[in-house]
């Protein structure tokens, strides 16, 4: 069940967030487009039909799946973020078969049945109610529809998440753990244990779980530059979150730290680090 403090968290992901990824959509749409392209040709959305799209953030992946859908197929994106979606709005502009909706996906009432497939890169791991948000996403889909999204395995296996946050953690008091990372709460990786994916989808009426685990280098906010992923590491990703609340006079120090994690990374090439997901399926 959702709480007031839960509620609050949500509000300030969604609001402070939501800004930081607007300022930074190119660098993080780099960082993460593999992925959810991988995910998108699991899903296979064919001509004609209708998808939604739960976090579809500022709007890329709508332009993916409404090229694929083409024309006579529609796509509605959701996003709990007004910034996020307000970005989606201008770069969607113009795609008749493109609509969007800020509301949460876990309570929001989409028409019964209406879609032939849902899909998700990196938007239904921070719901409060998992398996309430599956059963509501089961019921917005039509008999048979196909689910995909694409979600991150566990942090140990991400260095481009875990690499930074150690980093600044070692200046840090242990309080300025994000919330979101701890065991049991909503966050980037609480879909890493793929038994607990197959449950939640199962209890909300999904059936024919699969899960495909992905691992490849990322270019991590796109940069080219140690300057450019230092600046990212700053202000998108769990390092970011960790320093949030953390003093100006430590703030130096905290962006030294992210540099000398980071300059193994670097390369002509730019800053890779690897990735580790789960390409998770399911039928309604």
């Amino acid at each position: 069940m959702s709480t007031p403090d839960a509620n609050r968290a949500s509000q300030t992901f969604a609001d402070k967030t939501g800004e930081a990824w607007v300022r930074l959509q190119d660098q993080t749409d780099a960082l993460i487009d593999p992925l959810g392209r991988a995910a998108i040709a699991r899903l296979a959305p064919a001509v004609g039909e209708h998808v939604l799209d739960v976090g579809c953030g500022c709007g890329q992946t709508l332009l993916e799946l409404a090229e694929l859908v083409g024309p006579s197929g529609r796509v509605q994106g959701v996003d709990v973020s007004p910034p996020m979606t307000a970005r989606a709005r201008e770069r969607t502009a113009g795609i008749e078969a493109i609509s969007l909706v800020v509301a949460d996906a876990q309570t929001h009432l989409f028409a019964p049945a209406s879609f032939d497939a849902v899909f998700s890169r990196f938007g239904v791991m921070f719901f409060d109610d998992a398996r309430a948000a599956f059963r509501n996403l089961r019921a917005a889909a039509r008999p048979g529809a196909r689910l995909g999204f694409v979600c991150w395995q566990a942090m140990a296996k991400n260095p481009w998440a875990l690499r930074p946050l150690e980093a600044v953690m070692r200046l840090l008091p242990s309080s300025a753990m994000p919330e979101m990372l701890r065991a049991g709460r909503p966050g980037p990786f609480s879909f890493a244990d793929p038994a607990h994916v197959r449950a939640t989808l199962g209890d909300a009426g999904w059936r024919d779980v699969a899960l495909e685990s992905l691992e490849r280098p990322l270019q991590v906010g796109g940069a080219a530059t140690l300057d450019e992923v230092v600046a990212y590491s700053l202000q998108i990703g769990p390092a970011a979150r960790a320093m949030a609340d953390a003093p100006e006079e430590l703030k130096p120090a905290l962006a030294a730290a992210l540099r000398e994690a980071l300059v193994p990374f670097a390369g002509a090439r730019g800053v890779f680090m690897d990735g580790a997901v789960w390409i998770v399926s399911a039928r309604a």
